[in-house]
């Protein structure tokens, strides 16, 4: 399964998308020339980024699930639908694992969510990580015509299907097959998604918790291994503001990351790794050095160590 290839070694690191700087302040002045929006990056590279990301050696790249974009939330994450969008890039890419982190499953119908799955997975071959979610941002519900407090009642149903644990007997009771075949998905949850950390240990193979420092991970941590076996993957993520030719620069924390040099990173990873994270995905969108030299430089002189 491809959630096995995510962090044999016990740990590893990927990437998260959007590939692009857009909210460090050259990132701001360049969306705000070209009259984007604010939280819309600029997509003009992100065909070569993936590839290099991919060649580098990242073990994942992520992306997330935002049917709409709300100015009010300001962040429309990499704008393209993320079924099609995982497609194009498994099309692009060769061994890089391709993760959602999460599909808003209450916003969508399962049986659909099931075949994307199998579709993505033999496409790939056997790269697609399936994050699933309840969702965050009620003004979306309406207009799907779902009720945001039943939430998280949906998300259990639909979970049922898309795992094979119901309704498998409706199709062969209609002699009616889903392909392309692909085995039930090992799934990962974003958050608890309105549901008890038992439930989420018990019926799901991975946990994507919300970015932290290394000492409140080592409790979330703890919390995951009360309810869920070794095997299942703790993953989180990194907002990183990279100091491409500071390599000393101390750490300095931000919301949901730190901004610092490569001996601040390898420290920041260390931290991580010892407090039990199994996959940590960068996010570069504050970072104020140029994108690909980071990438790059991390690949070459910190992925190696881990």
């Amino acid at each position: 399964m491809s959630i096995d290839k995510l962090s044999p070694e016990g740990f590893s690191i990927g990437v998260e998308l959007p590939l692009d700087n857009d909210w460090s302040s050259k990132g701001i002045l360049k969306r705000e020339e070209s009259d984007r929006p604010a939280g819309v990056p600029d997509m003009q590279e992100h065909i070569r980024l993936i590839k290099l990301v991919d060649e580098l050696g990242y073990r994942a790249a992520w992306l997330r699930d935002v049917p709409l974009y709300d100015p009010k939330f300001g962040d429309a994450a990499q704008v393209y639908e993320i079924f099609t969008y995982l497609g194009f890039l498994a099309a692009h890419t060769k061994n890089i694992l391709l993760g959602s982190a999460a599909i808003v499953l209450p916003l969508r119908e399962p049986w659909l969510v099931r075949k994307a799955y199998n579709t993505l997975q033999v496409l790939s071959e056997n790269r697609f990580l399936l994050g699933v979610a309840s969702g965050d941002r009620p003004v979306e519900y309406p207009l799907f015509e779902k009720d945001f407090e039943s939430r998280g009642a949906a998300f259990r149903k639909s979970l049922e299907i898309i795992t094979g644990k119901k309704d498998l007997s409706m199709l062969r009771a209609n002699n009616l097959q889903l392909l392309p075949h692909a085995p039930a998905p090992k799934v990962l949850v974003a958050g608890l998604a309105q549901q008890s950390p038992a439930y989420i240990g018990e019926h799901c193979n991975g946990w994507l918790a919300y970015p932290r420092t290394p000492q409140e991970h080592d409790k979330q941590v703890k919390l995951w291994r009360e309810v869920a076996s070794d095997d299942k993957p703790y993953v989180s993520f990194i907002h990183l503001d990279f100091k491409i030719d500071e390599d000393d620069a101390p750490i300095k924390r931000h919301w949901f990351g730190i901004s610092t040099g490569k001996n601040g990173l390898i420290e920041e990873l260390n931290a991580m790794k010892a407090a039990g994270v199994n996959h940590i995905g960068l996010q570069f969108r504050k970072n104020e050095d140029d994108l690909e030299d980071s990438i790059r430089k991390i690949a070459q002189e910190v992925l190696i160590l881990f």
